[in-house]
């Protein structure tokens, strides 16, 4: 229970704490790898030396976001019916679907439940309980993909000292899914749907671009030129409403301690890099423990970890390949 309490508040924006207590499985473990330094040095140099770059799940995300955005175009462009709508509400071969923070924001805006949207929320809700609540943020949502891509420029301008990465607390998140919560209730309209990126970006794909891009167009440059991946780090209500649905879900990616050599270049390429904490000397409790609900299961860090501590997992099954 004090585990599933840490991993909500540290998604609501609390700074991940030292563990008081650590599994005698673990301590064997950090004695075994530590006992001979000079060895664990020598193999940790070993193994950076014939590391091979992968970007395996990299690409397997991006297959599947383009491939999902793609094929509303195409049902719409063709009228093929086979899923028609946008990202915030759609049908699939008929079946209702409804983004989860969407279906809240209309429903505080109505002031009531509204049965027939509550269905087609039910179905996406036991859809990302499956695959891995925030999994929606990678796999599925564009402005990630976009985000990700300028990203790299942001980087590489801070490595030439021609901009400064600002990070903001992470529970200025938390404060936005109230104060968008809150608007919606307060004025009848739903605020956010009108400022979200992605589905600014889902029915500029579809239906065609509009004005609107303007503002993803400057939510990017912020991003460039102040704060990495500002808007889903510290704004986007979208993945703190995933992230709840993460806390149920059996899909995650698992470390493993005894095979880390705590280089942290995990925690270099995730976009919610406190996940990884456990990843540092000394946080692990468990010899196998799951990174929590804000993972977005994106898979940089398992393509990037040289000693496959890091791995998909579902709970209770072998690991995925």
């Amino acid at each position: 229970m004090s585990r599933f309490v840490d991993l909500l508040l540290g998604m609501l924006g609390a700074e991940p704490k030292k563990p008081t207590h650590v599994s005698e499985n673990v301590k064997q473990i950090m004695v075994r790898k530590y006992a001979n330094k000079d060895n664990y040095i020598k193999e940790k140099l070993h193994i950076r030396a014939h590391q091979n770059p992968s970007h395996k799940w990299r690409n397997r995300r991006w297959s599947v976001l383009i491939a999902v955005n793609m094929l509303f175009v195409v049902s719409f462009w063709l009228d093929i019916q086979i899923l028609e709508g946008a990202l915030t509400a759609s049908r699939f071969v008929g079946f209702h679907m409804v983004d989860l923070n969407s279906a809240l924001h209309v429903m505080l805006a109505h002031k009531h439940v509204i049965v027939n949207l509550f269905i087609g929320t039910f179905t996406v809700f036991l859809l990302w309980v499956l695959m891995g609540g925030r999994s929606f943020c990678s796999w599925v949502c564009p402005y990630h993909l976009v985000s990700e891509l300028t990203e790299k420029l942001h980087l590489k301008l801070v490595q030439k000292k021609l901009v400064t990465d600002h990070q903001f607390h992470r529970g200025t998140r938390t404060v936005f899914w109230l104060l968008f919560a809150l608007m919606s209730f307060a004025t009848g309209y739903t605020i956010f749907e009108t400022l979200s990126p992605t589905g600014i970006l889902s029915r500029a794909l579809i239906y065609g671009p509009g004005l609107a891009l303007g503002w993803v167009f400057l939510l990017l440059l912020f991003e460039v030129f102040w704060s990495r991946r500002a808007w889903c780090r510290y704004v986007c209500p979208i993945g703190l409403t995933y992230g709840a649905v993460g806390l149920i879900t059996p899909l995650q990616i698992t470390y493993r301690v005894e095979q880390c050599f705590h280089e942290g270049d995990c925690r270099k390429v995730c976009l919610v890099p406190h996940v990884l904490d456990v990843t540092i000397k000394g946080r692990a409790t468990e010899e196998s423990v799951g990174l929590g609900p804000d993972c977005t299961r994106c898979g940089l860090c398992v393509d990037v970890c040289p000693t496959g501590a890091l791995l998909y997992e579902v709970k209770g099954l072998s690991k995925l390949l």
